[in-house]
């Protein structure tokens, strides 16, 4: 019953993190002041945002596995089963949480209106942005997003 909680919080936790798309904003970004511009869609390529790397995956790997891992052999051997278990579960964990939290994203290419033109990269959220779109840019403290 342990090993299923210590899975279990940690999917919990990762389930729980917040988007990267123009339509998202954590809550720290409210009543921030954004620097509003405007342009024109000129080129857009998906792209693959890493994962996280929290260190919950690593923990809770190295829980399982270190649990696992003692129950191979006796005495000595049990402690030795651990310390491996632990290590093979916590790397094994730490990959894990990263494949299951990539997602998918766009590098979206704009044209300001005043002659710039920028790159700004977020998670697809399926918001259909096209080539030749008018786009707001909200721009604050070196964070930008792509929006309607």
């Amino acid at each position: 019953m342990k090993t299923f909680w210590i899975v279990l919080i940690p999917a919990l936790l990762v389930g729980c993190a917040s988007g990267r798309g123009g339509d998202d904003y954590e809550r720290t970004e409210a009543r921030r002041v954004y620097e509003v511009k405007m342009g024109t869609i000129e080129s857009i390529r998906p792209v693959k945002l890493e994962g996280t790397e929290s260190g919950i995956g690593a923990a809770a790997g190295g829980a399982v596995g270190g649990i696992a891992g003692s129950t191979v052999g006796g005495g000595k051997g049990k402690a030795l089963g651990a310390v491996i278990g632990a290590v093979v579960g916590g790397l094994a964990g730490a990959a894990g949480e990263e494949v299951a939290t990539r997602k998918q994203g766009l590098e979206i290419v704009v044209k300001i209106d005043y002659g710039r033109t920028i790159a700004i990269v977020q998670e697809d959220k399926d918001e259909r942005f096209a080539v030749g779109d008018r786009v707001r840019i909200l721009e604050s403290g070196g964070q930008a997003r792509v929006s309607r």
